[in-house]
């Protein structure tokens, strides 16, 4: 195993392990584009048990995502409580949606998977491990190469990322998530 073991006990508390340098990281990522790419994972240990491999084709984006919730614009012309609310209800967390984001920025790629690396009063940052579908040397390789076949492509967006079927509850199994499968809105149309 070597270096990865010492380095996901740092991450077990990164505040306490990192000091100083947790705070003057916090505060140049504040300063950094919502949607950035990365030369080298931040965490190497979590970003090689989600299948990031350091070859061509494979990219990693850091994507900021604001906390507190996802909110309509200004409602103006009066309204109704019972049916519009300045919250969204949206059934999605943030680490879905930071996939989303990244995607919408690298179009040839999909999302593979990815992983939280911090947060603050404002934001959450996430790291998207990203795809090219059509590199040779991702369809070259064993691993990899089902990410290129046709009914994997927008998986992000149909919530096939482990952080999509976190929120559509596809985590869970047995007594208590019988109506999850195969999706809530099949399961509600089949009740009918």
């Amino acid at each position: 195993m070597g270096y990865q073991k010492y380095v996901r006990q740092i991450w077990k508390k990164p505040k306490e392990s990192l000091g100083d340098l947790w705070q003057q990281r916090l505060i140049s990522w504040r300063q950094e584009p919502s949607t950035l790419r990365l030369e080298h994972p931040t965490r190497i240990d979590r970003a090689r048990s989600l299948g990031y491999k350091a070859k061509q084709g494979i990219i990693v984006v850091r994507q900021r995502v604001l906390r507190g919730g996802r909110m309509r614009p200004d409602i103006k012309g009066g309204r109704r409580p019972k049916h519009n609310r300045q919250r969204k209800i949206v059934e999605k967390n943030y680490q879905q949606i930071a996939e989303e984001r990244a995607n919408k920025s690298y179009v040839n790629c999909e999302v593979l998977n990815s992983y939280y690396v911090a947060e603050d009063g404002k934001h959450y940052w996430y790291e998207v491990i990203l795809v090219d579908k059509a590199h040779p040397a991702v369809l070259a390789d064993k691993d990899l190469s089902w990410i290129a076949d046709s009914q994997h492509t927008g998986r992000v967006f149909r919530g096939l990322t482990s952080a999509g079927k976190h929120s559509r509850s596809l985590h869970q199994k047995g007594f208590g998530v019988n109506n999850a499968r195969p999706s809530l809105r099949a399961n509600s149309r089949r009740q009918k």
